[in-house]
C-alpha cells in the first residue's frame, strides 16, 4: 500500500484527536504548514509537516515543563 503524501484536515483532526476546527485554525495561523489546491482552495498537509508540527509539540511541551519545573524549584 502506497502512504498518502497528502492529508485532508479531516484525516489530521483525527489523527490529532483535535476538531475540525481547530485543525483549520491551525494552517490558517501556520502553526501547521498546509496548502490550498482546487477550484475550491481545499486545504492539504503534507504527511512530513505533520509529522514535523507533531515533533515541534513535543519539544515545545519539554521545554515546557522544564521551564515549570524551574520556576517551581525557585518558589
Amino acid at each position: 500500500m502506497v502512504e498518502q503524501r497528502f492529508l485532508t484536515l479531516t484525516d489530521v483532526s483525527e489523527i490529532l484527536n483535535i476538531s475540525l476546527s481547530q485543525t483549520r485554525a491551525l494552517v490558517r495561523t501556520g502553526e501547521l504548514k498546509g496548502i490550498q489546491i482546487g477550484g475550491r482552495n481545499q486545504w492539504r498537509v503534507e504527511s512530513s509537516m505533520l509529522e514535523q508540527y507533531i515533533q515541534a509539540m513535543y519539544q515545545k511541551t519539554e521545554e515546557s515543563i522544564k521551564t515549570e519545573q524551574l520556576d517551581h524549584q525557585e518558589a
